[in-house]
């Protein structure tokens, strides 16, 4: 035990008369394992804002959506044009009596131009939709009802309001109760839906909307009051669109039964979309495993990058520690003379520079932890960047080779020290 204290007082002691010099010896050390900390942080940042996107659809969800082609033959010219293209209800049929497992078929209906009450006019999404919808996603009411089986059976004209559009198509009334009207359709409001997010990422073709400003009416409304044709008139063009249904959403029983019954689904939408490639099957299941493996790649590129740091800042000690090697040869000399053993003097060398390379891991872990608190202030004010997150196993790691860099770099320069003959170093000057 004394040896052990004596071989370590001597270590730092030598350390503390050259502090600017251990503090440059330092510096690989330090930004390698700041960079590590502060890199690991961003990618897990993105990898769980990805993640609450793919939550926000369900683990056990399948979803499939309509997409326009991006040229349809059946256009007639520049100002006149007329698309067929997404889901059709042969789909949902055929989903319903061959895919099993399912607990819910939800299918929306986008329908509708123009939403206003009274003197008020808003832009919105208006889809018809049946009430299973609320079990399938992560809205909620926050004030009245959604809407109820009885709605579509009695083709009921009702509507349920995100809270933006309710605002604005209500600057001073209460909502609920009051009417709106879709293409000149009067609806009466029953519900309106608490606040929620912005779709973002690549998880859905509707990346950015607001789903605070759609609007929830009865699917069958929908059908038997809009039907399938949209026109949109704009400046002399024309252009009429005929999606039979916008989006499907299928819960599966268990997650164990989302890929199997995600590879029926596909089969099935090849029946009629393999060549007209007008829809999208999104499942968030595959998304997550996706991202993850991303992630991990991600994780061991940027370990890789910042790693190149703590192996310049150990090639920096090495080269200290050698130089340092000649500048003690006469101390190593006369410590020998006194009955040093070579593993003593080979112990002194590695305290130092295990004391070097631990000291600069831990300042890094410091600035790493610093450099994350600052991206996290930034994230605050700026919009658009993601929260950065410090994960525990890159602290341990990034220290744990910042330490092990001290070993084997300065186990060299040490057995280069014990290596030298008594006599020899006693006559050096």
């Amino acid at each position: 035990m004394t040896f052990l204290i004596e071989t370590l007082r001597l270590g730092l002691t030598n350390l503390l008369l050259h502090k600017l010099r251990s503090l440059l010896t330092m510096l690989g050390i330090i930004f390698g394992v700041a960079a590590v900390i502060a890199m690991v942080a961003i990618g897990e940042g993105s990898k769980q804002k990805a993640l609450e996107e793919i939550a926000q659809l369900g683990a056990r969800n399948i979803i499939i959506q309509s997409r326009k082609p991006e040229e349809d033959l059946t256009a007639t010219n520049a100002t006149q044009r007329m698309v067929d293209y997404g889901i059709k209800r042969i789909d949902l049929k055929r989903i319903r009596e061959s895919v099993a497992g399912l607990e819910h078929i939800v299918p929306l209906k986008r329908v509708g131009n123009r939403i206003r009450q009274r003197i008020h006019g808003a832009p919105a999404e208006v889809y018809g939709t049946t009430p299973e919808l609320l079990d399938v996603t992560a809205l909620t009411v926050a004030r009245g009802r959604y809407l109820e089986p009885q709605d579509l059976e009695q083709n009921r004209r009702v509507a349920v309001l995100g809270s933006e559009i309710a605002e604005q198509l209500f600057p001073l009334d209460d909502p609920l109760g009051g009417v709106i009207t879709i293409d000149n359709a009067p609806f009466r409001v029953v519900g309106i839906l608490a606040p929620t997010g912005v779709l973002g990422g690549n998880i859905t073709s509707d990346v950015g909307r607001n789903l605070n400003y759609d609007l929830h009416i009865p699917l069958t409304a929908a059908e038997n009051q809009f039907g399938d044709m949209l026109i949109r008139r704009r400046s002399g063009s024309f252009e009429a669109t005929k999606v039979e249904l916008q989006e499907l959403i299928l819960v599966a029983e268990s997650e164990k039964q989302v890929l199997a019954i995600s590879d029926r689904v596909r089969r099935i939408l090849e029946l009629e979309h393999a060549e007209k490639n007008d829809v999208a099957l999104v499942v968030p299941l595959e998304l997550l495993a996706q991202v993850e493996r991303t992630q991990r790649l991600f994780n061991l590129l940027m370990v890789a990058i910042a790693s190149i740091s703590l192996l310049v800042g150990g090639i920096g000690i090495m080269n200290i520690m050698l130089a340092t090697v000649t500048e003690r040869t006469r101390e190593i000399g006369i410590r020998r003379a006194l009955g040093a053993t070579r593993g003593h003097i080979i112990a002194q060398f590695l305290v130092e520079t295990t004391t070097l390379s631990g000291l600069g891991g831990a300042l890094g872990v410091g600035v790493g932890l610093s450099l994350a608190g600052i991206l996290a202030l930034i994230h605050a004010q700026v919009s658009g960047l993601e929260m950065p997150i410090v994960t525990m196993w890159s602290i341990l790691v990034s220290f744990g080779v910042a330490t092990a860099v001290g070993v084997i770099f300065g186990l060299y320069p040490a057995v280069q020290a014990a290596r030298q003959d008594p006599i020899v170093a006693l006559r050096h000057d």
